[in-house]
């Protein structure tokens, strides 16, 4: 079972007064009636939640079966809810260089804006997947973790980062061959191969 603390202007607030999980959508659909429409309202949110599915990219992305650990702050401004703080999972990935599976850990900030209404002038020439909103009392976390998790996710994975990767040639893990290479001849040199000897 999950663990939840909230904390509001500096007292802790037990979790049936503040932040249950919505009837509406995924475990990370966050009810926000209680922060209210009052500027300067704040509380922590800290959870830890099983990572929900496609939280990456082909070669890397958060290891199925972890944790997100979520360290939050919701603050109520003029336009909506603002979300800030970060976000610690676990990642596998597939090295680029040398084709070995690894492991890691991945620390991303978060910051997002969720609208109570329609976005003032400033907003609008954003994007319309971009602008998120409280609907039902409640925001969904989970596309803002998913994107801020995936964008920081390196495009090109490695092991670490003198990873010698593979022998263009054999195949073979450089790290495990220090030194190791192959004699390549000029083709053009191909027909007199096997002609040697002093001459008579």
């Amino acid at each position: 079972m999950v663990r939840r603390s909230y904390v509001l202007t500096g007292v802790l607030i037990s979790e049936t007064t503040l932040g249950n999980k919505s009837n509406h959508g995924t475990p990370l659909t966050i009810g926000v009636r209680e922060l209210g429409r009052s500027p300067g309202s704040m509380w922590k949110f800290e959870e830890r939640i099983p990572v929900p599915e496609d939280f990456g990219t082909p070669l890397i992305g958060a290891t199925p079966g972890s944790i997100l650990d979520l360290e939050l702050r919701f603050e109520a401004v003029h336009e909506g809810i603002l979300v800030s703080g970060n976000v610690l999972v676990e990642v596998t990935g597939e090295c680029s260089r040398c084709l070995e599976t690894f492991e890691d850990d991945l620390e991303v900030d978060v910051q997002e804006l969720f609208f109570y209404e329609e976005p003032p002038a400033e907003f609008l020439d954003q994007e319309e997947d971009q602008q998120r909103w409280v609907e039902h009392d409640s925001i969904d976390l989970e596309p803002v973790l998913r994107d801020a998790v995936v964008t920081a996710l390196p495009f090109q994975p490695v092991c670490r980062e003198d990873c010698e990767g593979l022998c263009s040639e054999c195949g073979i893990h450089l790290a495990d061959e220090p030194g190791h290479h192959h004699e390549v001849s000029d083709p053009r040199w191909a027909a007199l191969q096997g002609f040697t000897g002093e001459e008579n």
